[in-house]
Protein backbone atom coordinates (compact mmCIF):
# COMPACT_ATOMS: atom_id res chain seq x y z
CA UNK A 1 0.00 0.00 0.00
CA UNK A 2 1.35 3.53 -0.97
CA UNK A 3 0.84 5.91 1.46
CA UNK A 4 1.58 9.67 0.38
CA UNK A 5 3.08 12.12 3.08
CA UNK A 6 3.20 15.95 2.74
CA UNK A 7 6.12 17.39 5.18
CA UNK A 8 5.56 21.24 5.75
CA UNK A 9 8.93 23.07 6.35
CA UNK A 10 8.35 26.72 7.17
CA UNK A 11 9.43 29.44 9.08
CA UNK A 12 7.87 30.15 12.68
CA UNK A 13 7.11 34.04 13.81
CA UNK A 14 8.98 33.85 17.09
CA UNK A 15 6.12 34.33 20.19
CA UNK A 16 3.55 35.00 17.33
CA UNK A 17 0.74 32.37 17.53
CA UNK A 18 -1.69 34.55 15.90
CA UNK A 19 0.69 34.61 12.71
CA UNK A 20 1.82 30.86 12.77
CA UNK A 21 -1.63 29.79 12.51
CA UNK A 22 -2.36 31.61 9.63
CA UNK A 23 1.24 30.34 8.15
CA UNK A 24 0.33 26.85 8.84
CA UNK A 25 -3.65 27.45 7.30
CA UNK A 26 -2.04 28.27 3.79
CA UNK A 27 0.44 26.24 3.31
CA UNK A 28 -1.47 22.82 4.43
CA UNK A 29 -3.47 24.39 1.74
CA UNK A 30 -1.33 24.42 -0.11
CA UNK A 31 0.09 21.06 0.37
CA UNK A 32 -3.44 19.09 -0.06
CA UNK A 33 -3.35 20.06 -3.60
CA UNK A 34 -1.04 17.33 -3.93
CA UNK A 35 -3.96 14.99 -2.19
CA UNK A 36 -1.72 13.30 0.38
CA UNK A 37 -2.83 10.94 2.58
CA UNK A 38 -0.74 12.59 5.79
CA UNK A 39 0.71 15.83 6.45
CA UNK A 40 3.23 16.62 8.43
CA UNK A 41 3.94 20.11 10.67
CA UNK A 42 7.39 21.06 12.53
CA UNK A 43 7.96 21.13 16.67
CA UNK A 44 6.43 24.38 18.57
CA UNK A 45 5.19 25.61 15.16
CA UNK A 46 3.09 27.68 17.17
CA UNK A 47 4.96 29.77 19.65
CA UNK A 48 8.69 28.85 18.20
CA UNK A 49 11.45 28.85 21.01
CA UNK A 50 10.03 31.91 23.00
CA UNK A 51 10.21 30.14 26.25
CA UNK A 52 10.55 32.60 28.36
CA UNK A 53 6.90 34.01 27.27
CA UNK A 54 5.53 30.20 27.45
CA UNK A 55 2.80 31.19 30.42
CA UNK A 56 1.51 33.73 28.04
CA UNK A 57 1.38 32.44 25.02
CA UNK A 58 1.18 28.83 25.50
CA UNK A 59 -2.20 26.66 24.34
CA UNK A 60 -4.48 25.67 27.56
CA UNK A 61 -4.73 21.85 26.73
CA UNK A 62 -4.04 22.56 23.31
CA UNK A 63 -7.52 22.80 22.75
CA UNK A 64 -7.10 26.04 20.17
CA UNK A 65 -4.65 23.86 18.10
CA UNK A 66 -6.48 20.73 18.20
CA UNK A 67 -9.88 22.32 17.03
CA UNK A 68 -7.46 24.15 14.33
CA UNK A 69 -6.13 20.52 13.10
CA UNK A 70 -10.11 18.86 13.41
CA UNK A 71 -11.58 21.36 11.02
CA UNK A 72 -8.45 20.96 8.29
CA UNK A 73 -8.57 17.01 9.08
CA UNK A 74 -12.41 17.12 8.02
CA UNK A 75 -12.03 19.68 5.21
CA UNK A 76 -9.60 18.23 3.90
CA UNK A 77 -9.88 14.30 4.73
CA UNK A 78 -6.29 13.98 5.70
CA UNK A 79 -4.22 12.64 8.48
CA UNK A 80 -2.57 15.15 10.67
CA UNK A 81 0.85 14.95 12.67
CA UNK A 82 -0.02 18.15 14.18
CA UNK A 83 3.62 19.15 14.94
CA UNK A 84 3.87 19.59 18.70
CA UNK A 85 2.88 22.57 20.31
CA UNK A 86 3.79 24.45 23.83
CA UNK A 87 0.74 22.53 26.28
CA UNK A 88 -0.07 24.09 29.18
CA UNK A 89 -1.35 21.83 31.27
CA UNK A 90 -2.42 22.41 35.07
CA UNK A 91 1.14 20.89 36.64
CA UNK A 92 3.56 23.18 33.63
CA UNK A 93 4.18 23.54 30.47
CA UNK A 94 4.85 20.36 28.07
CA UNK A 95 6.18 19.97 24.19
CA UNK A 96 3.32 17.88 23.27
CA UNK A 97 2.65 16.05 19.63
CA UNK A 98 -0.47 15.80 18.49
CA UNK A 99 -1.97 13.04 15.99
CA UNK A 100 -5.52 13.91 14.21
CA UNK A 101 -6.62 11.12 12.01
CA UNK A 102 -8.96 12.07 9.13
CA UNK A 103 -12.27 11.83 10.58
CA UNK A 104 -11.10 14.60 12.98
CA UNK A 105 -10.34 12.83 16.04
CA UNK A 106 -7.44 13.18 18.15
CA UNK A 107 -5.06 9.62 18.42
CA UNK A 108 -2.47 10.01 20.19
CA UNK A 109 -0.47 12.69 22.30
CA UNK A 110 2.85 12.65 22.98
CA UNK A 111 4.82 14.60 25.27
CA UNK A 112 8.18 15.18 24.70
CA UNK A 113 10.39 12.73 26.73
CA UNK A 114 13.90 14.19 26.75
CA UNK A 115 14.48 17.48 27.25
CA UNK A 116 17.14 19.49 25.33
CA UNK A 117 19.15 21.63 27.97
CA UNK A 118 21.50 23.62 25.18
CA UNK A 119 17.60 25.16 24.46
CA UNK A 120 16.89 25.62 28.41
CA UNK A 121 13.98 23.28 27.99
CA UNK A 122 14.61 21.65 30.99
CA UNK A 123 14.11 25.24 32.78
CA UNK A 124 10.64 25.53 31.29
CA UNK A 125 8.92 22.75 29.93
CA UNK A 126 7.79 19.35 32.08
CA UNK A 127 9.24 15.91 30.71
CA UNK A 128 6.63 13.62 29.47
CA UNK A 129 5.80 10.33 30.74
CA UNK A 130 4.17 8.02 27.94
CA UNK A 131 5.11 6.95 24.44
CA UNK A 132 4.84 8.02 20.71
CA UNK A 133 3.04 4.74 19.65
CA UNK A 134 0.12 5.36 17.07
CA UNK A 135 -1.82 3.91 14.55
CA UNK A 136 -3.49 5.40 11.57
CA UNK A 137 -5.77 3.21 9.24
CA UNK A 138 -3.84 0.05 11.17
CA UNK A 139 -0.83 0.91 10.21
CA UNK A 140 1.26 1.50 13.58
CA UNK A 141 3.83 4.62 13.68
CA UNK A 142 5.28 6.05 16.26
CA UNK A 143 5.87 10.18 17.12
CA UNK A 144 9.02 11.43 18.33
CA UNK A 145 10.52 15.28 18.89
CA UNK A 146 13.41 16.94 17.72
CA UNK A 147 16.01 15.52 21.00
CA UNK A 148 14.71 12.45 21.02
CA UNK A 149 16.26 10.89 18.30
CA UNK A 150 19.80 11.11 20.39
CA UNK A 151 17.81 7.85 21.77
CA UNK A 152 18.20 5.12 20.12
CA UNK A 153 17.23 3.29 22.95
CA UNK A 154 13.86 5.28 23.14
CA UNK A 155 13.09 4.88 19.64
CA UNK A 156 13.98 1.00 19.40
CA UNK A 157 11.27 0.61 22.31
CA UNK A 158 8.44 1.98 19.55
CA UNK A 159 9.91 -0.29 16.74
CA UNK A 160 9.72 -3.54 19.04
CA UNK A 161 6.18 -2.77 19.73
CA UNK A 162 5.30 -2.69 15.92
CA UNK A 163 6.12 0.86 14.59
CA UNK A 164 6.80 0.58 11.19
CA UNK A 165 7.38 4.23 10.28
CA UNK A 166 8.91 7.19 12.89
CA UNK A 167 7.35 10.72 12.03
CA UNK A 168 10.03 13.11 13.73
CA UNK A 169 9.46 17.07 14.22
CA UNK A 170 12.16 19.29 14.55
CA UNK A 171 13.73 22.33 15.14
CA UNK A 172 17.23 21.38 14.82
CA UNK A 173 19.90 24.15 14.11
CA UNK A 174 21.90 24.88 10.72
CA UNK A 175 25.20 24.29 13.11
CA UNK A 176 24.47 20.72 13.51
CA UNK A 177 23.11 19.57 10.04
CA UNK A 178 25.36 16.85 9.90
CA UNK A 179 24.02 15.26 12.54
CA UNK A 180 20.21 15.46 11.39
CA UNK A 181 20.94 13.85 8.74
CA UNK A 182 23.47 11.07 10.22
CA UNK A 183 21.08 10.28 12.77
CA UNK A 184 18.38 10.09 11.03
CA UNK A 185 19.72 7.75 8.80
CA UNK A 186 20.61 5.83 11.52
CA UNK A 187 17.87 5.58 12.93
CA UNK A 188 15.99 3.96 9.54
CA UNK A 189 19.03 1.76 9.02
CA UNK A 190 18.71 0.42 12.75
CA UNK A 191 15.39 -0.21 13.21
CA UNK A 192 14.79 -1.37 9.37
CA UNK A 193 12.18 1.45 9.27
CA UNK A 194 11.00 4.52 7.10
CA UNK A 195 11.61 8.06 9.09
CA UNK A 196 9.74 10.77 7.91
CA UNK A 197 11.46 14.14 9.51
CA UNK A 198 9.65 17.62 9.37
CA UNK A 199 12.14 20.44 10.53
CA UNK A 200 11.76 23.84 10.56
CA UNK A 201 13.08 26.59 8.16
CA UNK A 202 14.20 29.61 9.14
CA UNK A 203 15.73 31.84 11.93
CA UNK A 204 14.75 33.00 15.47
CA UNK A 205 16.53 35.63 18.23
CA UNK A 206 19.36 32.96 19.12
CA UNK A 207 19.34 30.39 15.95
CA UNK A 208 19.66 29.97 12.53
CA UNK A 209 17.64 26.14 11.46
CA UNK A 210 18.41 23.52 9.13
CA UNK A 211 15.09 22.81 7.22
CA UNK A 212 16.56 19.78 5.32
CA UNK A 213 13.20 17.89 6.16
CA UNK A 214 13.66 14.24 4.49
CA UNK A 215 12.12 10.81 3.86
CA UNK A 216 14.33 7.98 4.61
CA UNK A 217 13.16 4.08 3.03
CA UNK A 218 14.27 1.06 5.70
CA UNK A 219 17.52 0.54 3.92
CA UNK A 220 19.20 4.04 4.80
CA UNK A 221 18.23 5.69 1.69
CA UNK A 222 17.05 9.25 1.43
CA UNK A 223 13.69 9.47 -1.04
CA UNK A 224 13.46 12.70 -0.66
CA UNK A 225 15.21 15.72 0.76
CA UNK A 226 13.97 19.94 1.41
CA UNK A 227 16.97 21.92 1.29
CA UNK A 228 17.42 24.71 4.23
CA UNK A 229 14.56 27.19 3.15
CA UNK A 230 10.36 26.89 3.17
CA UNK A 231 8.81 24.76 0.92
CA UNK A 232 6.64 21.45 1.42
CA UNK A 233 7.92 18.40 0.94
CA UNK A 234 5.91 15.41 -0.95
CA UNK A 235 6.56 11.47 -0.93
CA UNK A 236 5.33 8.46 -0.89
CA UNK A 237 6.14 5.14 1.11
CA UNK A 238 5.38 1.49 0.74
CA UNK A 239 5.00 -0.30 3.87
CA UNK A 240 5.46 -3.45 2.15
CA UNK A 241 8.91 -3.04 2.01
CA UNK A 242 9.36 -2.50 5.77
CA UNK A 243 8.31 -6.54 5.98
CA UNK A 244 10.84 -7.04 3.27
CA UNK A 245 13.84 -5.67 4.87
CA UNK A 246 13.44 -6.54 8.03
CA UNK A 247 12.23 -10.49 6.81
CA UNK A 248 15.79 -10.37 4.25
CA UNK A 249 18.08 -9.32 7.75
CA UNK A 250 15.70 -10.24 10.71
CA UNK A 251 17.29 -8.03 13.43
CA UNK A 252 14.34 -8.27 15.40
CA UNK A 253 14.42 -12.27 15.98
CA UNK A 254 18.01 -11.95 16.37
CA UNK A 255 18.10 -9.60 19.33
CA UNK A 256 19.18 -10.82 22.44
CA UNK A 257 17.56 -7.72 24.69
CA UNK A 258 18.85 -10.03 28.18
CA UNK A 259 22.12 -9.18 27.39
CA UNK A 260 21.35 -5.22 27.40
CA UNK A 261 20.41 -4.11 30.30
Amino acid sequence: MTISISIIQMDISFGDPKTNFSVAEQKIKEACLDKPDIIVLPELWTTGYDLKRLNEISDKNAQKTISFLQKIALDYHVHLIGGSIANQKTDGIYNTLIIINNRGEVVHTYDKLHLFQLMDEHIYLQSGNTNGLFSLDNHHFAGMICYDIRFPEWIRTHTTKGAEALFIVAQWPLPRLAHWRSLLIARAIENQCYVIACNRSGTDPNNVFAGHSMIIDPWGEVIIEAGEGTEIVFGNIELEKVKEVRKMIPIFADRKPSYYS
